[in-house]
């Protein structure tokens, strides 16, 4: 088995430098990846940074985390969930942002959990394992 990072577990942990770790611990079997769209998103961070300090600094991160992780690309497979998914919960009138229905979908795909901060989103996706994870103080 293995777990997609969703993006606020990765901002929380460049925070917290120790958190992945503290997450993989005990762990060693597990594949940790994360989705194209969750590169999308840090790479987002980066061009929205307020000075070149921060830029650089998170760009260093983003760079880091892309090289650590396996990223795991929208493919058919994905598209033929993710596609299911938004129908589904069309229908029910409940909406998740694409990005989350994207990760969640990669997820599913793969057999993989999402280890999250954003319950609220990933929790509507029928059939998602999550490992919800809480911001320490």
């Amino acid at each position: 088995m293995g777990v997609i990072f969703d993006t606020s577990f990765l901002v929380e942990a460049e925070r917290r430098e120790s958190e992945i770790s503290r997450f993989a611990e005990n762990r060693e079997e597990e594949i940790f990846g994360i989705s194209v769209i969750t590169v999308a998103e840090l790479l987002h961070g980066v061009h929205r940074a307020d000075t070149t300090k921060r830029r650089l600094k998170r760009s260093a991160y983003v760079e880091k985390v892309i090289e650590l992780f396996p990223i795991y690309n929208f493919e058919i497979s994905t598209a033929r969930i993710y596609s299911e998914l938004w129908a589904d919960l069309s229908r029910k009138g409940i909406q998740i942002g694409s990005h989350d229905l994207i990760i969640g979908s990669t997820a599913l795909s793969l057999g993989f959990s999402v280890a999250t901060y954003n319950l609220r989103h990933f929790e509507r996706i029928e059939g998602l394992k999550i490992e919800p994870l809480i911001r320490q103080q």
